[in-house]
């Protein structure tokens, strides 16, 4: 990640032309490390971003307002008493470090005007954001505060003075004079070393040029009249590599953008690794394996268990040829050979001398009767873990598909209300269920068709949504959405059926393969057994056709 000190300072740049004398109106805080400022400006409202996390600290503009806990965090609190209703003097970087400070000017209780400083260090898992008091240089809180136990130098706590992080034996680029560079070894691992704020990237570029020195001015000259190429360059597969707002030679592909937020903002939320979404669903995933394991192992069991209980036709045959050859039984026995009297065979009858020879005939009935109703059972046991590992693998598919907060929020609560998860112990209010929203497209001859994102969503659109002459659409044996064709009394086309059905493979755990299997019927074939879990159901009518997973390109999923 290429978040350096030259995009710190294309980023001061920016923040500063848009945002300078902007009033913060609303602080918000939608994760522990990240903070969200509606700020009025005189070009309009403005969303501005910023996160201090260990993987992805950023500060850019947004578009897009990321949803809120429904209780704000104490950080956020503090904001909004001492923030709220302030102006933006100033925005600047710290010399050539990756620090952004942000002076504002509001007023005290007493009606006094104060000033506050709100500085953002973007430093890898030492990032923070942290506010001071300009008049007394003491801290008044951060968003991650740092104790002597977790680092001796520096500690980041309410009431202490604000220290800047240990500076580093190095000149900053935007000092470095040419005697300095030529001095260096033309290397990229010497340069790096030894030039502040640049990174790796920067330092193949510096590298690569006929001339370090010339090529430091130009980037210096583009900072100072704002002529930048905010980029995201990508990989083979067309995921994001790296960023900057100066060209770099690391990747052949590239995306150009206006502005170096706009950049910053397509960057992380298509990054992979900072994905929001990954991270909530770690938990869930491991959680979702562990109960799959478990039920995979009781399957197992089961199995084994079965097959012993189907092998006892032996213990019924044993008792019946000792009632038959009591007489031959002597009492201390261990064992008794007697002529099978169904096929004429020999038969060697394990018996426990420890009890009559009528008793170890009415011991083997009873194996007998006890095996025939373990079959039974074992067979009611094996028929309900195949359902909940059917549940399970459903929700593991969904979870896997899923691309927003929402829909992983989604799923935990199904998991919660199924009982396979305990309930998150919470302080503040519970959070609010919104409506269903399924992915929505259009068939190419302009059917309508919607498709679950998850269990409870499927069970809505099949049973509440569908009418009796809509059509259900269902990957075959494969855990996935369910899809309905809303025909309006119209005649169902075979373009209308491919489309569904490939929207159908897509959204499901066939989504990477080809030549997927998907079931369809009318909606009034699909019936759900009494206590199924959600999204199980059983249907009838149906008919099979294979397609490749894909959906409408015209045509895109609703924000949750």
């Amino acid at each position: 990640m290429a978040f350096d000190g030259i995009v710190t300072c294309a980023v001061a740049q920016e923040l500063k032309s848009i945002l300078l004398l902007g009033k913060i109106e609303k602080v918000y805080q939608p994760e522990s490390d990240e903070l969200v400022f509606h700020i009025h400006t005189r070009k309009g409202n403005r969303r501005l971003y910023a996160s201090a996390s260990s993987n992805h600290a950023r500060i850019h503009l947004i578009e897009e307002n990321p949803p809120n806990p429904p209780a704000p965090l104490p950080f956020c609190m503090l904001l909004r008493k001492y923030l709220q209703g302030g102006r933006i003097t100033d925005i600047a970087q710290k010399d050539s470090e990756r620090i952004i400070e942000m002076t504002l000017e509001t007023i005290d209780e007493l009606g006094f005007s104060v000033n506050k400083k709100l500085i953002f260090e973007i430093m890898g898992k030492h990032s923070n954001i942290i506010l001071v008091d300009l008049n007394s240089g003491k801290i008044m809180d951060s968003i991650k505060r740092v104790s002597i136990d977790v680092n001796r130098a520096r500690q980041i706590l309410p009431g202490k003075i604000y220290e800047y992080p240990p500076a580093q034996d190095k000149v900053p680029f935007k000092e470095i004079t040419r005697s300095q560079t030529e001095a260096l070894e033309k290397q990229p691992k010497a340069l790096l070393a030894a030039i502040g704020g640049i990174s790796p990237a920067v330092a193949q570029v510096l590298a690569d040029s006929p001339d370090v020195y010339t090529r430091l001015e130009e980037i210096r000259e583009s900072l100072n009249q704002c002529r930048l190429t905010p980029r995201v360059y990508l990989k083979e597969d067309k995921s994001p590599g790296d960023f900057h707002v100066i060209p770099l030679a690391v990747y052949p592909q590239n995306l150009d953008f206006d502005t170096v937020s706009q950049a910053l903002d397509y960057y992380f939320i298509h990054k992979q690794s900072s994905n929001r979404v990954k991270q909530k669903a770690t938990d869930l995933s491991k959680a979702l394996a562990a109960s799959l394991d478990k039920l995979y192992l009781k399957r197992q069991r089961l199995g084994e268990d079965l097959l012993k209980a189907e092998n006892s036709e032996k213990y019924r045959l044993y008792g019946e040829l000792l009632t038959a050859n009591i007489h031959l039984v002597r009492p201390g026995e261990k064992s008794v050979t007697v002529t099978n009297y169904y096929d004429g065979s020999q038969a060697d009858i394990p018996l426990d001398p420890k009890y009559t020879p009528a008793k170890n005939a009415q011991r083997y009935f009873k194996k007998y009767g006890k095996a025939k109703t373990a079959v039974k059972e074992k067979k009611i046991q094996m028929e309900e873990t195949d359902q909940d590992i059917a549940y399970l693998e459903s929700v593991a598919a969904f979870l896997e598909n899923a691309s927003t907060v929402d829909e992983v929020d989604s799923i935990r609560e199904e998991l919660v209300e199924s009982g396979v998860l305990r309930k998150r112990k919470s302080s503040g209010p519970a959070r609010k269920k919104g409506k269903a929203q399924p992915f929505q497209y259009v068939t190419e001859d302009g059917f309508r068709v919607l498709a679950g994102h998850n269990n409870k969503e499927n069970d809505l659109l099949t049973f509440k949504m569908a009418g009796p002459r809509d059509y259900w659409f269902h990957t075959k044996d494969i855990p996935g959405s369910h899809v309905i064709v809303f025909t309006e009394d119209r005649q169902l086309s075979e373009t209308a059926i491919f489309d569904a059905a490939s929207i159908a493979a897509y959204h499901s755990k066939g989504r990477s393969s080809e030549n997927v299997p998907v079931d369809y019927t009318q909606a009034r074939y699909v019936k759900k057994p009494a206590g199924a879990k959600p999204g199980m159901v059983i249907f009838t009518h149906n008919r099979t056709v294979y397609v490749t997973p894909k959906v409408p390109e015209s045509t895109e999923s609703p924000s949750r």
